[in-house]
């Protein structure tokens, strides 16, 4: 029978396992007892803090912070050490959020550090510019502030806008001024729910008026000569115009409280500077005019044009405005209102001999006084 090992190689063997098993003993026999007890001893002296009175939050970078200014904000050893591993393993932190990331840094601890996290130039993601510190890790409450010489960097501090949006409202600001909410709208970096927010704490300017010889006549001013009144801004300029176009004139200022964005305190401001000629106001002939013509006017509800447009086509016209009222088309109350805008076109004649009789030439009965507007 054949043999798979020769007598050398069994004589080695022999010898071998013996003294394997005399190696074990020894490692069996003299390898250290554990010390619950020392063990935990360690592990509490590496989670120990520095006393409460020697942490100093401050400012620091992840990147190059070493152990003891690790201790002295307040971490832990075996933190500390954790945090130090992670960089020593190639670990980078770009932004303070990746703070987080490390295995040895809790959620807890990150909400502590992070308003004093730096990340330096070498590692900061800045593209182009390096800034030197983050935003202001808590926001300041708001308070009154003048609009005219708010410093962009207390835009930034109370939360309004970015660092790009506060510089862009200050040459805003500074070039042409900002003298009401309307024109604080108006900036193209400023939303309206920033607007919002800003409105019970901002102090605007008082608007020096450009010197004029003759007040502004509302009726005739075009966009230019309106931007002059101190208290009308931009916006409302146009929505005056439209209403004035649709009205077909003002007859007292008091209907520039219809206005959108005409507040009292400017209504105020607005009435110094204005007058009102009410021959320029456009009429409308109330026999002839087409449905769009009247339903156009702002004093003319939908419901009051069907009656009228109804009752014209059966009776074919009115000469005053009592047979309107008598009729039932009109309220004593929508023709005092209507009642400067409407004349009342001759019923006879061809549709080419039809003509419009002014306001001058109508009956002394046409409009009874108790339907005319007191004009300013």
């Amino acid at each position: 029978m054949a043999r798979f090992f020769t007598e050398r190689e069994i004589r080695a063997v022999a010898v071998f396992l013996p003294l394997a098993g005399l190696l074990v003993a020894a490692v069996a026999l003299f390898r250290p007892k554990s010390d619950p007890l020392e063990a935990r001893r360690v592990e509490v002296a590496m989670e120990r803090r520095m006393p409460a009175d020697s942490i100093r939050l401050r400012p620091f970078d992840p990147n190059t912070a070493d152990f003891d200014e690790l201790l002295r904000l307040g971490l832990s050893k075996h933190e500390a050490v954790s945090l130090l591993k992670y960089r020593a393993a190639g670990k980078v932190f770009r932004i303070p959020e990746d703070l987080s990331l490390c295995y040895g840094i809790s959620d807890s601890l990150y909400r502590r550090l992070a308003p004093w996290v730096r990340i330096g130039r070498r590692y900061a993601i800045a593209p182009r510019e390096y800034r030197s510190g983050r935003v202001l890790p808590q926001l300041l409450a708001p308070s009154p502030f003048r609009i005219d010489t708010v410093s962009a960097c207390y835009l930034r501090a109370i939360g309004a806008l970015s660092k790009r949006q506060a510089e862009a409202f200050i040459r805003w600001r500074d070039l042409s001024g900002i003298y009401d909410m309307e024109e604080l709208r108006d900036c193209y970096v400023v939303s309206d729910s920033v607007a919002a927010a800003l409105e019970p704490y901002v102090i605007f300017p008082e608007r020096r008026p450009h010197p004029v010889d003759a007040p502004v006549e509302l009726n005739s001013a075009d966009s230019a000569e309106l931007r002059r009144v101190v208290g009308i801004g931009e916006k409302t300029v146009m929505r005056i115009l439209r209403y004035r176009d649709r009205l077909g004139g003002f007859v007292s200022v008091a209907q520039l409280a219809e206005v959108p964005g005409v507040t009292e305190s400017n209504y105020e401001k607005i009435l110094k500077q204005i007058c009102l000629d009410s021959c320029k106001i456009r009429k409308i002939d109330i026999n002839f005019a087409s449905p769009k013509e009247l339903g156009r006017h702002p004093y003319m509800a939908p419901r009051t044009l069907r009656r009228l447009l109804k009752a014209r086509q059966l009776k074919g016209g009115w000469s005053t405005a009592q047979e309107l009222i008598d009729d039932h088309i009109l309220t004593r109350e929508e023709a005092a209102r209507l009642a400067p805008y409407i004349e009342f076109g001759s019923a006879g004649g061809t549709a080419d001999e039809k003509t419009t009789t002014r306001r001058d030439d109508a009956p002394e009965d046409a409009y009874p006084a108790e339907f005319q507007l007191e004009t300013e």
